[in-house]
């Protein structure tokens, strides 16, 4: 099973770029974002900003540096969401698991385009819907 939870842009500063969207759509910066994590809540999904050392900004509509993004998925299992996407053509490109089960892994769907599966400590599942801690 699986959740979109996050889309995630890249940046130089995160803090920075976040503080701008925040401004932008009114809303609040979450409370656990840092120089290499920021993040705005839009109710179940969160617009995150990922620091990117040697960062170079995209030039689209030209194709020199095509657009920077990737989706997150939070998963309650790796193994069978694996073996569902991959039949559906995506390619696992890295898997950053540990050996307690936690982490991610990078994929690529059918044209190339990054997205994550992510199990993250504290996670639990309620049905169909990741719970996630509470933040203290």
């Amino acid at each position: 099973m699986l959740k979109l939870t996050d889309f995630i842009i890249d940046c130089p500063d995160p803090m920075k770029l976040a503080a701008f969207y925040a401004e932008v759509t009114g809303r609040a910066l979450k409370e656990d974002s840092d120089d290499s994590w920021a993040g705005i809540k839009f109710g179940d999904i969160e617009l995150a900003f990922q620091r990117v050392e040697d960062f170079r900004a995209p030039t689209w509509p030209e194709g020199e540096h095509p657009k920077q993004y990737h989706l997150d998925f939070e998963v309650d299992e790796f193994e069978p969401e694996k073996e569902r996407l991959t039949k559906l053509g995506a390619t696992l490109q890295q898997n950053f698991v540990r050996p307690d089960g936690y982490g991610w892994q990078v994929y690529t769907d059918p044209v190339g385009h990054p997205f994550c599966l992510c199990r993250n400590k504290g996670v639990v599942w309620n049905g169909t819907e990741p719970v996630w801690p509470k933040s203290s």
